[in-house]
C-alpha cells in the first residue's frame, strides 16, 4: 500500500485489497507525505487512525434475477413455452468489484425433462448420395417417433446442397447444368444449398417434400458443405429457429472445401457471414469464399446450435478433428446407405446432452474470471476442466462456483456487462459489472476549498486534492515556484547546510521526506530529522523489541527502561528458591541480582565461595540447643536463639526433599566423636526451623580380650613357624654332612689297598 504512493483515497483502494485511507485530518506526522494515509488497516489503527475513520469500500454481490430451476416431466399435463422453461439459476445479478478482491457466485444448472428440440437435417444431395436419399425420404416420421420419448414438443426441418456454381467445382457446360449426371441418371441442377423444409412439427410433410428431391452432381470430391451450414446457423427466421435445443444433423460421405478454396473459382472475398436465402436458395455462393472454421465456430456459438456430423467410416478421421474444433459437436457413423441415421441422431444427442460446458462473452480489459465445477458424484474440478460436467442424465442438478476479480479499474469507470451461459443453450446468466474506483469521501470532498491555500484544490477525505499547476500537501504552492532557492531556505535546519537533513526534498518550502525500500522504516519530522529505525538495538532488535522508537529516541513499554529498552522492571527473574529477591543478599537490576555482600554471587546471590555451609554454619548452635554441650554451651541462649527447633525420634521422622520450604539435610560430630543429624529450613516469611535427632549415633569402644588373644595366639603361631623351620634347615644341613663324611671314608680305604 506504502509503494502505491497514492496521492488520493481512489487511488489508494486501487492499490490492493487490503489497502485502507485515513481521512483523519491531523493525522499525518510533520514532514510525512500524502501518501501516507494509504497503508493496510492494521497499520493505520497502530498509527492511531480510528476505525470509523478509515476509508475500506468492499466490494458485494446482489442477484436481481432468481427463478428457480423448472421441475417439470415429460407427459406432464401442464405445457410451456419455452420461453417459461428455466434451465439456469440465477438469472441476473451485479457485482461490485474492488481491484484485487475477487466476487464469488454460485450457479445452478437442471437438464429440464421435456425440453423442446428443434432438429434441422442438412444433406449432401451430389451423386455420391443417391441410395442414402431413398432411406431419409421416410426419416420424417420414424425419427418423430423416437424423438416422443426423449421429448413431446419436437420439430424437423430439411435442406441440402452441393457445390458452388462455378468452375471448377462443376461443369458449366449448358448441358451439364440441366443435368449433370452421365448417362440415363435424371440428376436436378447443381446448386449451392436449398431451404427445402422449414421446421415444423409435421413428419409427413417432412417426408412429401423431400421424397421429391432428386440427386445432383459435381466434379470435384470435397463439398461446399460449410456454405450451407453458415446459411442454416445465421437464417434463423427462414430456418425457423425457437429459443429450445437446436440440434444441426450434417450428413455426408464425402470432405469439405473451407476459407481460401474459393480461389480456385476466382472467388476472393471472405465469407461475410450473413444471411441471403432467397426463395429458400443460397444466391451469393458465386461471390463469398467458403467460410472458415472458426466463423463457424463464431456463429454456430452465437445460435446455440450443436452440430451432429453423421459421415461415412472413411471420412471419420477427418470430421473428428473437426468435432475438436466445434464446441458441442458430435460424429456419428453413417452407414454406406443411412439406413443406421436415426439410431445415430439419438446416440449424439445424448451424448451431447449429457455434457454442460460453461462459457462467458468477452471479458474488460483487467477483469479475470474462474470456473469451480460440482458435478455428479462428487466430481470437483477447477480451471478449465472447472467450465464442465460430464455424464448428466436428464433431471440431475449440477452447480458451479464463479469467481470474478477486477484487476484494474476501467479508464472511465463506466459499468461493463458480461453474460455465462451453457454451449447449445439460449439461456444465460447477465452479470453487471460495477467498478469501486473512488471512496465515499471523494463525493463529499468540497471544491475549491479554502482549507487548500486559499482554494487552490478540493479538500476531500482529510486531504487536499491539487488543481492542476499546484502542488504541495496544502496545494500552497505552484510547480513554477517548486525550484526556488528562497524556498529551500525553509527547508534547512539553523546552522546547517543540509536540505531536509538529506533525507527529503523541500516542496514549496515545505520537507517532504522519502520513503526507504523497507516501507515500515519511516523518516519524519519538519526537516526529516527524525526517523523510526535509528534508536539503540539490543539483541539486534531495535529497541529491543521492547519499544517503539520516535525520532531516534526508544520509547520503552510498561516494565522496561534504557536506551534500549532492554532493562526489564520485573523482579521475577531475581526472586531466590526461599521467595525472597536475591536471597535478601542485593537489589534487582534490569532483572538480574547485584549482590551487595562481595562474598555472594549466582543469579539469585545463592552462592559464596569462601562462607562455610548451612551445615557447618549452623553445627554447634544445634548441638549445644539439642544436646547442652559444643563450643557455645556456655552462649547458646544469647547466639542460638534464631531458629525453631524440633527433636524427632529417627532420621527416617526428619523433613524429606518435596516441601514447599527449601531444606539442607546435615551430619556433623560432636564433641564426643558422635555423629548427630539434623535438617535446616527458611520459611517464606524468613523464619528458620531446625529438625534435629533426638539421639546422636556414638562409635562402641574396642573388645579388649579378643585382641590380646588374636596377639598371643598369632605370637605363638610365628613362633612355631620359626622353629618348624629351623628344625627344616637342619635336617637338610646334618645330611649333607653325612653324605660328606661317607665320600671321604671311601677315599680313605682306597689309599690303604696301594
Amino acid at each position: 500500500c506504502i509503494k502505491a504512493n497514492a496521492k488520493s483515497c481512489g487511488e489508494c483502494i486501487q492499490a490492493g485489497p487490503n489497502c485502507g485511507w485515513c481521512k483523519k485530518t491531523d493525522f499525518l506526522q510533520e514532514g510525512e507525505p500524502t501518501s501516507a494515509r494509504c497503508d493496510d488497516l492494521a497499520a493505520l489503527k497502530s498509527k492511531g487512525c480510528p476505525m470509523e475513520d478509515i476509508e475500506n469500500p468492499r466490494g458485494s454481490k446482489q442477484v436481481l434475477e432468481d427463478r428457480e430451476v423448472t421441475n417439470r416431466k415429460i407427459g406432464a399435463a401442464e405445457k410451456l413455452d419455452p420461453q417459461d422453461i428455466t434451465q439456469i439459476q440465477p438469472q441476473k445479478l451485479v457485482l461490485k468489484l474492488r481491484v484485487g478482491e475477487p466476487q464469488t457466485f454460485s450457479l445452478k444448472f437442471k437438464r429440464a425433462e421435456d425440453y423442446p428440440i428443434d432438429l434441422y437435417y442438412l444433406m449432401d444431395l451430389s451423386y455420391s448420395m443417391k441410395d442414402d436419399l431413398e432411406n431419409v425420404k421416410s426419416l420424417g416420421t420414424a425419427l418423430m417417433l423416437e424423438m416422443e420419448k426423449i421429448t413431446s414438443d419436437f420439430r424437423i426441418g430439411f435442406g441440402s446442397f452441393v457445390e458452388k456454381t462455378v468452375m471448377p467445382y462443376i461443369s458449366t457446360t449448358p448441358a451439364k447444368l440441366r443435368n449433370p449426371c452421365t448417362g440415363d441418371q435424371n440428376c436436378t441442377s447443381p446448386f449451392s444449398y436449398k431451404n427445402v423444409l422449414s421446421l415444423t412439427s409435421e413428419g409427413n410433410k417432412f417426408n412429401e417434400l423431400v421424397g421429391k428431391q432428386h440427386i445432383s452432381g459435381n466434379l470435384d470430391s470435397p463439398e461446399g458443405g460449410f456454405d450451407a451450414i453458415m446459411q442454416v446457423a445465421v437464417c434463423g427466421e427462414q430456418i425457423g429457429w425457437r429459443n429450445v435445443t437446436r440440434l444441426l444433423v450434417f450428413s455426408t460421405d464425402a470432405g469439405f472445401h473451407f476459407a481460401g478454396d474459393g480461389k480456385l473459382g476466382g472467388i476472393v472475398l471472405p465469407n461475410d457471414g450473413k444471411c441471403h436465402l432467397e426463395d429458400n436458395m443460397y444466391t451469393m455462393s458465386h461471390y463469398y469464399d467458403y467460410p472458415s472454421i472458426a466463423h463457424l465456430v463464431q456463429k454456430l456459438s452465437e445460435n446455440n446450435i450443436q452440430t451432429i456430423f453423421a459421415v461415412t467410416e472413411e471420412f471419420q478421421a477427418v470430421y473428428k478433428e473437426l468435432k475438436n474444433l466445434i464446441p458441442k459437436s458430435a460424429v456419428g457413423t453413417l452407414s454406406s446407405n443411412s439406413s443406421n441415421v436415426i439410431q445415430l441422431i439419438i446416440d449424439a444427442y445424448n451424448s451431447l446432452s449429457s455434457e454442460v460446458i460453461l462459457e462467458n462473452t468477452k471479458l474488460p480489459k483487467g477483469v479475470t474470471i474462474s470456473y469451480k465445477s460440482f458435478c455428479k458424484n462428487g466430481v470437483n474440478d477447477t480451471q478449465e476442466d472447472g467450465r464442465k460436467c460430464s455424464n448428466i442424465s436428464i433431471g440431475d442438478e449440477v452447480r458451479f462456483e464463479i469467481n470474478v476479480t477486477a484487476n484494474e479499474c476501467p479508464k472511465k469507470g463506466q459499468n461493463e456487462t458480461i453474460k455465462i451461459k451453457p454451449l447449445g443453450f439460449t439461456e444465460e446468466v447477465e452479470i453487471n459489472l460495477q467498478f469501486i474506483c473512488e471512496c465515499q469521501c471523494q463525493s463529499e470532498g468540497e471544491p475549491n476549498s479554502p482549507a487548500c491555500h486559499e482554494g487552490n484544490g478540493t479538500f476531500e477525505c482529510g486531504a487536499c486534492r491539487c488543481n492542476e499547476g499546484r502542488i504541495g500537501r496544502l496545494c500552497e504552492c505552484s510547480t513554477d515556484e517548486v525550484n526556488s532557492e528562497d524556498m529551500d531556505a525553509y527547508c534547512r535546519r539553523e546552522n546547517s547546510t543540509e536540505i531536509c537533513s538529506n533525507n527529503g526534498e523541500c516542496i514549496c518550502g515545505q520537507c517532504v521526506c522519502k520513503k526507504r525500500e523497507n516501507t515500515n522504516e519511516v523518516y519524519s519530522g519538519k526537516y526529516c530529522e527524525c526517523d523510526n529505525f535509528n534508536c539503540d538495538r539490543s539483541n539486534g532488535l531495535i529497541c529491543g523489541g521492547n519499544g517503539i522508537c520516535k525520532c531516534r529516541v526508544c520509547e520503552c513499554f510498561p516494565n522496561f527502561t534504557g536506551s534500549a529498552c532492554d532493562c526489564s522492571l520485573d523482579t521475577f527473574p531475581c526472586m531466590a528458591s526461599n521467595g525472597q529477591i536475591c536471597n535478601g543478599r542485593g537489589t534487582c537490576e534490569c532483572g538480574t541480582c547485584n549482590c551487595t555482600d562481595p562474598k555472594f554471587q549466582g543469579p539469585t546471590c545463592e552462592m559464596c565461595q569462601t562462607c562455610l555451609g548451612v551445615c557447618a554454619e549452623h553445627k554447634d548452635c544445634v548441638q549445644c540447643r539439642a544436646f547442652n554441650k559444643g563450643e557455645k554451651k556456655e552462649t547458646c541462649s544469647q547466639e542460638c536463639m534464631h531458629f525453631n527447633m524440633t527433636q524427632v525420634e529417627s532420621r527416617d521422622k526428619l523433613p524429606q526433599p518435596g516441601q514447599p520450604d527449601p531444606l539442607s539435610h546435615c551430619k556433623e560430630k560432636d564433641v564426643d566423636d558422635c555423629w548427630f543429624y539434623f535438617t535446616y529450613s527458611v520459611n517464606a516469611n524468613g523464619e528458620a526451623n531446625v529438625h534435629v535427632v533426638e539421639t546422636p549415633e556414638c562409635p562402641s569402644g574396642p573388645d579388649i580380650i579378643p585382641i590380646v588373644a588374636g596377639v598371643v595366639a598369632g605370637i605363638v603361631l610365628i613362633g612355631l613357624a620359626l622353629l618348624l623351620i629351623w628344625k627344616l634347615l637342619m635336617i637338610i644341613h646334618d645330611r649333607r654332612e653325612f653324605a660328606k663324611f661317607e665320600k671321604e671314608k671311601m677315599n680313605a680305604k682306597w689309599d690303604t689297598v696301594s
